[in-house]
């Protein structure tokens, strides 16, 4: 396995683990974490937006906004175009939940960020690991 596989991999490891925690902690925790299960989902969308571009052999940068991951993956995958609502609701996931009063979230917030992270994973996983996407 080259270095740049290796990378992806463990990109997408580090995914899959934030968006596991955000459906256990959605599931286990009562009250829901709301807060923490849509940043849990923000950072695996985050993740696998690098994983492509990594993939893509561009050095992501080191920022949350997955508005700007998904501009620089649009360059080299137009279908990311169609992600752009959920780019911009679950950026905001990033760092506004981790601080008192910046945003007001419910349950239904959190099963919408899972479901847009697990939408934007599900296609990067389709491009950089065609044959794991079918398992």
């Amino acid at each position: 396995m080259n270095e740049e596989n290796k990378i992806t991999t463990e990109w997408k490891r580090l995914a899959d683990m934030d968006l596991s925690a955000a459906h256990l902690l959605f599931e286990m925790h009562r009250p829901i974490p709301v807060e923490i299960v849509c940043f849990h989902s923000q950072q695996a969308t985050e993740k696998m937006l690098k994983c492509f571009l990594v993939f893509k052999e561009v050095e992501p940068p080191k920022t949350h906004d997955l508005r700007e991951l998904l501009k620089m993956c649009i360059r080299y995958e137009s279908g990311f175009d169609n992600f752009r609502k959920e780019s911009d609701t679950l950026t905001d996931y990033a760092v506004l939940p981790r601080y008192p009063a910046e945003l007001e979230l419910n349950e239904t917030d959190s099963k919408m960020a899972m479901k847009y992270a697990a939408k934007i994973m599900d296609y990067v996983n389709g491009i950089v690991f065609p044959t794991s996407a079918a398992d």
